[in-house]
């Protein structure tokens, strides 16, 4: 089952993830929310939309901006709204 671990850490899990681009992308419902906190930042894909990006925290270990998630997708990434991916610190297993 994938999940993605930041500081030993799971902090998303699910055996329902959509990967896109190599990335997985986690249920809204999968994401243990206490270890993340939202941020302005946003950046903007051509043909997902705009995304919107979460710092992961865990023990006092912060990771700026590891996770992002499109709230309002373009129609072609409709499959993904909501779900949360993950890079830089965080790792993915499958």
């Amino acid at each position: 089952m994938p999940r993605a671990l930041f500081a030993d850490t799971v902090i998303a899990e699910s055996d329902d993830t959509v990967v896109i681009e190599g990335n997985h992308y986690f249920p809204p419902a999968s994401l243990k929310r206490q270890y993340v906190e939202p941020t302005t930042q946003t950046s903007v894909c051509p043909w997902k939309g705009t995304a919107s990006y979460l710092d992961v925290v865990v023990e006092g270990k912060r990771s700026k901006g590891a996770a992002w998630f499109y709230p309002q997708p373009k129609a072609e990434a409709e499959e993904i709204r909501d779900h949360i991916a993950f890079w830089k610190d965080v790792r993915v297993e499958d």
